[in-house]
């Protein structure tokens, strides 16, 4: 795709698109799932997994109701770690819910 004779770089025609439609901010959000490992560190990352994000709400998969605890004293510290990651697109709030086993 061009603009007059030159050419358009497709990250920033993609995050045009993205403005757009109004989903740019959830589509950086959504950059969560890869970087929560590198934000909790590893030992938290064993023990939690992303399920999503919905509107600025970061949804937390625990795997115990001792662990939901323990990182409900720490939800804090981990919305600054997350929100410093996040350019434009802030997450307001982390709920940590128990994951389910099958």
């Amino acid at each position: 795709m061009t603009s007059g004779s030159r050419p358009v770089r497709v990250d920033a025609l993609l995050s045009q698109v993205l403005a757009k439609h109004g989903v740019q901010k959830q589509v950086e959000r959504m950059s969560l799932l890869a970087l929560w490992p590198e934000v909790v560190g590893e030992q938290l990352a064993a023990v939690t997994r992303v399920r999503g994000v919905d509107e600025s709400t970061l949804l937390v998969e625990v795997r115990s109701s001792a662990w939901i605890m323990e990182l409900s004293l720490m939800k804090d510290r981990f919305l600054d770690r997350v929100n410093a990651r996040l350019e434009e697109a802030p997450i307001d709030r982390i709920v940590f819910v128990l994951a389910e086993t099958t």
